[in-house]
């Protein structure tokens, strides 16, 4: 798997890349800024980005804006955005195209190298991965309708979902079948009127829907 990394911070870029090509995967480029990220994703082609949400030269919000820029320009490219702390509005913009292949994840978490790991492979395929710091907060921040609909366990049920788990591996996790889990799924879906007919990106609108509560 071909990455780009965007990280300023030569330390952490340095460590990410001895711990990708230890794994298996070939990093093709490290950007410092976020017009060197756009370039070297046009003369790349990644399988996937990961993107520090603040860089240069004002250390804001560049990194976040140039992985949805990125993304629109190259086919919905799988991004992994890294964090120092939870900021929900990021995410949530993240997610805003409603099309999987994102993730949002604190910096610490590289540090968990397997979790880290598993995270990239999971955006790589299109699915979405939120750090569990993220989902925690916004669960404890939620109160508005329709996920105020949702039962607690529902609810635990789709903050598994946000941190990019698929129905069998939510069931090993809360301990359940996986039929009890695609029931409560289903009714996720349907308190937040997620039609059958968008059955391919309904996991991410429900994820973006969660994120978008209060």
């Amino acid at each position: 798997m071909r990455i780009v990394i965007a990280e300023d911070n030569v330390l952490l870029s340095a460590g990410l890349e001895l711990l990708l090509s230890t794994r298996g995967f070939e990093v093709v480029e490290i950007a410092v800024d976020a017009p060197a990220f756009a370039d070297a994703v046009d003369r790349h082609g990644p399988d996937l980005a990961i993107v520090d949400v603040r860089l240069p030269p004002n250390f804001r919000d560049e990194g976040i804006h140039a992985a949805i820029a990125a993304r629109r320009r190259h086919e919905a490219l799988p991004v992994l955005v890294l964090s120092q702390y939870v900021e929900r509005d990021y995410a949530g913009e993240l997610l805003a195209d409603g099309r999987g292949g994102v993730g949002y994840l604190l910096k610490d978490r590289v540090g968990r190298v397997s979790e880290f790991v598993d995270a990239l492979h999971r955006v790589a395929e299109g699915g979405t991965v939120m750090d569990p710091a993220v989902v925690q907060q916004l669960l404890a921040r939620r109160s508005r309708d329709p996920l105020e609909t949702l039962t607690r366990r529902e609810s635990e049920v789709l903050g598994l979902m946000a941190e990019g788990l698929g129905n069998g591996e939510i069931a090993e996790r809360i301990v359940v079948t996986e039929n009890a889990v695609h029931k409560h799924v289903g009714n996720i879906f349907a308190k937040l009127g997620l039609s059958p007919s968008d059955s391919g990106h309904r996991r991410v609108r429900a994820v973006l829907a969660y994120l978008d509560g209060r």
